[in-house]
């Protein structure tokens, strides 16, 4: 890639590279690249940015060098006014810096990242729900937790695969299935959730994990039965807090309508 320098680099954040008017580069490095913009017609040059536009962008870049690595040819800037540190796409992560996947494609160092404002640290033996390997014992750039139900912790690295998986159909939070705080907050911690169809595994994952339905207390006292989910009111359906694999109605449980967390037996 002409513009990080990198043979290889993680094709979830970086893209494919693309190569055309001898010059090669990875989808993402285009996009991110300071003062870069893509023309309507996505036929012409690299996906739509000029030939003569890429060119001038790398020249440009050649003078910036990446805070992170110290190599030259950084050619993404932090957005923060004043802020002046440049970065290769690939040393993102390294560096903690969060870019974001949106339309404005905007990028922050370390010092200007968002960060999730959930008010949850993981216990000492939390695992990632995706690799199920410790995530240690508090919050960090390479540590994330669904703002939703506070309890489904993962790595950075998992929920990115994830998300490239999953693609923008099917990409929820993989213990409490939300997607409306879901998505917004992995979209502005710098996931990047592609507008596709989900993978073929994705599809396998999702028969098997689909959001619980049913009210599992020894007696349901619904008079439409076990099936039966309302939005609110006593037959609102509470899943497990921990493992969101059994369900109860609030008047099954005797909870308050006040109360929004429940724990099954075995997890409690």
């Amino acid at each position: 890639c002409m513009l990080c320098h990198r043979a290889a680099a993680d094709p979830d954040v970086c893209g494919h590279k693309l190569e055309a008017d001898r010059l090669c580069a990875h989808e993402f490095c285009l996009f991110f690249a300071n003062k870069l913009s893509q023309q309507g017609v996505e036929e012409v040059g690299l996906r739509g940015f000029l030939p003569e536009d890429i060119r001038h962008t790398i020249n440009r870049a050649a003078q910036q060098h990446c805070f992170i690595c110290g190599e030259s040819g950084a050619a993404i800037t932090c957005r923060e006014t004043g802020c002046d540190r440049s970065f290769h796409l690939p040393c993102a992560t390294e560096g903690e810096c969060v870019t974001q996947f949106l339309f404005q494609y905007r990028s922050f160092c370390w010092e200007h990242s968002p960060r999730q404002t959930v008010e949850a640290a993981p216990e000492d033996d939390t695992i990632c729900l995706i690799c199920l390997n410790l995530v240690g014992d508090r919050r960090s750039y390479s540590v994330m937790v669904c703002p939703a139900c506070k309890h489904a912790w993962f790595h950075r690295g998992c929920i990115q695969g994830q998300a490239v998986r999953d693609g923008i159909s099917r990409f929820q939070c993989p213990l409490c299935r939300d997607r409306d705080a879901f998505l917004p907050e992995m979209l502005t911690m710098g996931i990047r959730i592609p507008f596709s169809l989900p993978s073929w595994n994705s599809l396998a994952y999702g028969a098997l994990s689909e959001r619980h339905s049913r009210c599992d207390a020894s007696e349901c006292l619904c008079p439409g039965g076990r099936e039966q989910v309302d939005e609110e009111g006593p037959w609102q359906l509470l899943l497990c807090c921990s493992c969101a694999a059994e369900g109860i109605h609030r008047g099954c449980s005797y909870l308050w309508n006040s109360t929004a967390i429940w724990e099954c037996d075995s997890c409690a």
